[in-house]
């Protein structure tokens, strides 16, 4: 079976928190209509949410529900 290496998971992590910051950082923009209060908000939101999100992965690594086991051997 596959595992992910740490830093798999602090990449994929990454790459999917600068999407979420854009996006974050557009909507408070867009209510606020100040940069710096929306960089900030999206700083702190990408803050969280990047931990929470590594943290998620490496959990449902340990949980075997959905996954299918390759055989021991093949014939």
């Amino acid at each position: 079976m596959e595992t992910e290496t740490h830093l798999r998971s602090i990449v994929k992590a990454s790459t999917w928190r600068v999407g979420g910051f854009v996006v974050t950082v557009l909507v408070a923009w867009a209510i606020t209509r100040r940069l710096d209060v929306a960089a900030s908000i999206g700083a702190a939101d990408t803050a969280v949410k990047l931990v929470a999100y590594y943290a998620h992965e490496r959990m449902w690594l340990r949980i075997a529900f959905g996954r299918t086991r390759e055989p021991d051997f093949d014939i």
